[in-house]
């Protein structure tokens, strides 16, 4: 799941924010409130990538059909496969 991974505390700094600006800028709340704000939005913050990680792992990976086979060849060029004229 990856608790400690560096995009995951990013997440969770930014879902903390609003009360790390109560605390450290307004002085509506305490610090220790802020931080422990943080410590639970850390593994909501792992869980949420993880989905999203999940979700998107196939993204852009093709599936190839069987029977298909995709000719490797550049426009132009003669392949082994093509019928040749006997001189």
């Amino acid at each position: 799941m990856g608790l400690i991974r560096p995009s995951a505390l990013w997440f969770a700094a930014l879902l903390s924010l609003p009360a790390f600006f109560q605390s450290l800028i307004l002085q509506t709340l305490d610090v220790t409130d802020a931080l422990i704000r943080f410590l639970v939005a850390v593994p909501v913050a792992a869980l949420l990538l993880g989905g999203f990680r999940y979700v998107t792992a196939d993204y852009g990976r093709q599936k190839k059909e069987t029977g298909v086979q995709e000719s490797p060849l550049v426009e132009g060029t003669i392949s082994d496969a093509t019928p040749r004229i006997a001189s």
